[in-house]
């Protein structure tokens, strides 16, 4: 049997979906109940049967600290699939973060090897990856972390939580690790998730910055994981994005396939450098959530150009355009929007 950790994000419930409608036998882990409905609502995308699809899943609620609960998941397991983390990029948030990200992936490292699970896929990040001052220059997994470089805390604590899977492959559990680029797909139009880009470009957005950045679809990442999971490879890990694009490109794309207006106003360094600061100060004052960080605000204009070469010569992947993939997520978006 299959664990899926996460289930009710982005990722799980993709992979749920691929998973049961190929036939496999799969228990996933929940927190909230409330958050099983965004699960069914992804499936009835796909698929005439989703709510028989559905049924079939096992459910467990568990949180990846309380150990008892994950214990009774586990029983029974042979593969996991670690798709749970907390997405903020928040600074006083670092805590928390490191406590699901970190501490839950050293849990769920610890149960796959009390358990003998056969091997276990972990979603990371392409944040947890190290960059090029020449922004010329791809990042391939090779790309060295700079422990001492501004990192985001979202970015410490994903690198920190892959640094616990390759602990268990020392202590003899087969492994892979997926970095994602920014991954597109339906669903979650609120919160961490690409959706959230979806829903503020078509309410309207007036600025646009000229970073640029990986991105691919949430279906490349599910089927990537599933091939690396059913092959011999093992204790590696691979960057998952179809294309290098700014995010004024991505904007305009997004725009257009919603018929809206795409953002006219450049967002300048020097303006994100006020932007930031002036956000920061109103955390402090009325103790509202971040907005914008100094860590994203910098992102944001930075070039990070990454290499998928290494996945695609592993298992022959042809990713999906970025345009297609644009074009559906818009789709879906519309059609929830008509119906809410």
């Amino acid at each position: 049997m299959i664990l899926v950790t996460g289930g009710t994000g982005l990722v799980g419930s993709h992979l749920l979906h691929t998973l049961v409608s190929n036939g496999q036998s799969v228990r996933a882990i929940y927190r909230r109940e409330k958050t099983l409905k965004r699960v069914a609502h992804v499936f009835g995308y796909f698929s005439n049967e989703s709510e028989n699809l559905f049924n079939k899943i096992e459910w467990v609620e568990a949180d990846l600290n309380d150990i008892p609960k994950l214990q009774k998941a586990f029983e029974g397991i042979t593969h996991v699939y670690h798709c749970a983390a907390f997405v903020s990029f928040e600074p006083d948030k670092y805590h928390q973060l490191r406590k699901i990200n970190i501490e839950g992936t050293a849990n769920i490292v610890n149960l796959c090897i009390s358990y003998s699970i056969k091997k276990l896929c972990y979603v990371s990040s392409i944040a947890a990856i190290g960059h090029h001052e020449d922004s010329s220059k791809l990042i391939t997994e090779q790309t060295a972390w700079n422990p001492e470089e501004d990192n985001s805390v979202y970015a410490i604590t994903k690198y920190g939580a892959e640094l616990e899977v390759w602990r268990g492959t020392q202590e003899g559990i087969d492994a892979v690790i997926v970095n994602p680029g920014i991954i597109l797909g339906a669903g979650y139009w609120k919160g961490g998730s690409s959706g959230n880009l979806f829903r503020k470009i078509h309410e309207g957005m007036t600025y646009y910055v000229n970073g640029v950045v990986g991105y691919v679809d949430v279906f490349d990442v599910v089927n990537t994981m599933i091939s690396l999971m059913e092959s011999n490879i093992k204790n590696e890990n691979y960057i998952l994005i179809a294309e290098n694009l700014s995010f004024k490109d991505f904007q305009h794309k997004v725009a257009q396939n919603l018929d809206v207006s795409p953002p006219k106003k450049e967002a300048k360094p020097w303006l994100l450098n006020i932007a930031w600061r002036l956000d920061w100060l109103k955390h402090k004052l009325t103790g509202s959530r971040r907005n914008l960080t100094k860590q994203t605000a910098k992102s944001a204009i930075s070039i990070t150009k990454y290499d998928n070469s290494k996945i695609k010569t592993a298992i022959g992947i042809e990713f999906k355009s970025i345009d297609q993939s644009i074009k559906e997520v818009c789709v879906l978006y519309l059609k929830d929007l008509k119906v809410n």
